[in-house]
């Protein structure tokens, strides 16, 4: 899943030490020169929104923290910004430009993963400590010991969304339909139902669309037919809206489930009323009464008069982890930050208190929101 002209954004940073598109202060003594940190996301093309949704996340955080004195006695953070238009091999231009133009210490990104895929090898190698907000595919990590995440990973949320099902929700028997063209779509399908299997529960059916099927009333029609107890969508929000309005057409009124690919405002805007007593899996939930939300929702309402969603919750943490690890790591040494971030436990993030797994994926609650009346509510946390 990813969220400007220099100037401006040179402007608009000036007050809290940022800079952007490597743009570089005049020098300064060793204890007090900046901290430079490369963002990469596109900020243009189809995923702009996502990368604008990390650019939010992470200025905030930054910002925040160079406002209460920097780290290290003062040092403030530069972040660096490289827009990769969504493209993998615009990625990997930029964070090569990132690592040898700009020097910077770690990278946050990207949110894509196809995009992070395409720049983690490069950052492995150069030993530079790489955080993506939100790329879900396993194998991001798995590029090698500098490469970091603050997302959930898909066999882990789906994991959580079958521990929910059948615990707390107590179903025996649920039935799956899945965008048979999307990765995304069938990887959740398979975990949720694996979960699902091994804690007693039977899956009835499993149906296929692809997206941006007008009409799936045939498909659902033969899982009504399995009697389900409710029917998980592990797809996108658009066509999510779609399917939920033709199962209730046809007589279908259990509870739907689905994944993080619900989340967006356009989800109730095409579902409406049929979504009502569904629930979905997610990072965060901005109903959610932690401190850290609260206060981390407060803030971005000021700064941006809107509701922070997923993306600029995952930023912020990712930004504020990779402070925390330079503070406790009482350097700017690459390999020193990687040795902290390592070794994280019990960090309180916005989207759940983190600890750093063995493979560099976080250990965290999976947050589980409902639908009543128009809107998306806190249903509670699951951990795997």
């Amino acid at each position: 899943m990813t969220r400007v002209t220099a100037g401006l954004l040179i402007a608009a940073f000036s007050l809290s030490g940022l800079t952007c598109g490597g743009e570089r202060s005049a020098p300064k003594a060793a204890s007090q020169a900046d901290i430079p940190v490369g963002v990469y996301a596109a900020l243009t093309g189809p995923t702009a929104t996502f990368g604008r949704g990390t650019r939010e996340g992470v200025e905030l955080a930054a910002e925040e923290i160079n406002a209460a004195g920097g780290l290290l006695g003062g040092r403030k953070i530069r972040l660096i910004v490289e827009d990769d238009q969504g493209k993998p091999e615009e990625a990997a231009t930029v964070v090569t430009r990132l690592i040898t133009s700009n020097d910077v210490i770690a990278v946050i990104g990207e949110n894509i993963s196809a995009n992070s895929l395409a720049a983690a090898p490069i950052l492995q190698r150069a030993g530079v400590p790489m955080i993506s907000p939100s790329s879900t595919n396993p194998a991001v990590t798995e590029k090698g010991d500098f490469i970091f995440r603050v997302c959930f990973i898909d066999s882990y949320q789906g994991d959580a969304l079958a521990k929910f099902a059948r615990e707390t929700l107590k179903l025996e028997r649920v039935a799956i339909i899945q965008d048979v063209k999307n990765a995304y779509s069938v990887g959740l399908a398979e975990f949720f139902g694996k979960g699902f299997a091994k804690r007693g529960g039977t899956i009835t059916g499993v149906q296929s669309y692809s997206e941006g099927d007008a009409d799936v009333r045939a498909q659902l029609t033969a899982l009504r037919s399995t009697k389900p107890q409710a029917i998980v969508i592990p797809g996108y929000y658009t066509d999510v809206g779609t399917i939920a309005l033709q199962a209730r057409d046809l007589g279908i009124n259990v509870p739907l489930l689905g994944g993080d690919g619900w989340d967006s405002p356009a989800l109730l805007e095409i579902g409406g009323a049929a979504l009502n007593g569904s629930y979905f899996a997610n990072h965060y939930s901005v109903s959610e009464q932690r401190p850290e939300v609260q206060n981390f929702v407060k803030k971005f309402r000021a700064k941006h008069g809107k509701d922070p969603d997923s993306l600029n919750a995952l930023s912020y943490d990712a930004m504020r982890l990779l402070a925390d690890s330079i503070q406790k790591a009482g350097s700017v040494e690459r390999k020193a930050i990687r040795d902290r971030l390592a070794i994280v436990k019990d960090f309180p993030g916005v989207c759940g208190v983190i600890s750093m797994g063995p493979d560099r994926n976080p250990i965290k609650p999976v947050v589980i929101l409902k639908v009543e009346q128009g809107k998306i509510l806190f249903a509670g946390r699951v951990t795997p």
